[in-house]
């Protein structure tokens, strides 16, 4: 089901991952509360758009899982499914919202989204070092099955 103000599914899914103890209401007001300080922040633009940005800047394309080959367990990179490159985005941005001190989540949120919509902030660092450490475990590629 989409969300009543923005009638995006991808909003009602971050409102989801938001969500502490089953507690939607106030993740509703936490998620509304940083697309309106995203809105105030960038005039002219419209909080919808940035916040796709924002994920799909941060969507990861590879990853590596380990896998155990005889006795030893290699880190093999694979590619990201779609569904799963938008969850850990979601996750990503969450989390390094979460991970900021000193003022409201509606605001640190607000602020990592417009981060990472301008490819900038935690959620982007995060994103580019699974992205090297999938590059630099390349050779193993080949165990990926």
């Amino acid at each position: 089901m989409p969300d009543p103000r923005f009638e995006s599914k991808i909003i009602a899914k971050f409102i989801n991952h938001v969500m502490e103890k089953g507690k939607k209401k106030t993740a509703r007001k936490i998620v509304y509360r940083a697309m309106e300080e995203v809105a105030d922040k960038k005039k002219g633009q419209e909080p919808l758009d940035i916040f796709e940005r924002a994920i799909n800047n941060v969507k990861p394309k590879m990853e590596v899982r380990s896998k155990r080959v005889g006795g030893a367990n290699y880190q093999v990179p694979y590619r990201v499914p779609e569904k799963r490159g938008v969850t850990l985005a979601m996750r990503w941005i969450i989390g390094a919202a979460k991970k900021k001190k000193g003022s409201p989540m509606h605001k640190k949120l607000a602020q990592e989204l417009m981060l990472a919509s301008e490819a900038e902030g935690e959620a982007m660092k995060k994103r580019f070092n699974v992205h090297r450490m999938a590059q630099a475990n390349k050779a193993f590629a080949y165990l990926a099955r």
